[in-house]
């Protein structure tokens, strides 16, 4: 069962969107959380390479994906999902460690990380450090544990 990281396919944008959502219904999540969150889990093809997307892939299936996004010096983890089905058997460390490395070949010296509750301890795990609360992008009034992670070369 080996996972590979390579980058994203144009079309593969509506199935990474798809695979955003349901990382985020495993965590109990009703429909009309879901909901409002949908734009902003929604990938469209002329933004993957932007957001220089990256898939994990195990037997030719998407079992997650990442974005780094920014300029040098300072990025940003704009999203990581695993499909539910890949959670706990470390394609979340595969991946975060894919970015920081890929951070680190490109100039980055600090990436931050708005952390759904669900991914707190995994991101402090990883060595992020809590640096204040930010607003969810899709749901008013709600924060999110924002983490800073020193990029070293």
């Amino acid at each position: 069962m080996t996972i590979s990281i390579r980058p994203a396919a144009l079309e593969e944008a509506s199935l990474l969107s798809d695979l955003a959502l349901r990382s985020k219904a495993h965590w109990g999540y009703d429909a009309g959380f879901l909901a409002s969150c949908r734009d902003e889990l929604t990938l469209k093809e002329g933004e993957l390479a932007q957001r220089r997307t990256m898939v994990a892939e195990r037997d030719g299936n998407v079992v997650g994906f990442t974005t780094l996004e920014g300029e040098p010096p300072q990025g940003v983890l704009g999203m990581m999902f695993v499909d539910p089905d890949a959670i706990e058997q470390g394609t979340g460390r595969l991946l975060f460690t894919h970015v920081v490395e890929t951070a680190q070949a490109l100039g980055f010296t600090r990436l931050t990380i708005d952390a759904d509750p669900n991914a707190e301890l995994f991101y402090e795990a990883m060595g992020g450090v809590l640096a204040g609360r930010v607003p969810s992008g899709s749901i008013p009034g709600r924060t999110l544990a924002q983490y800073l992670l020193r990029v070293s070369r």
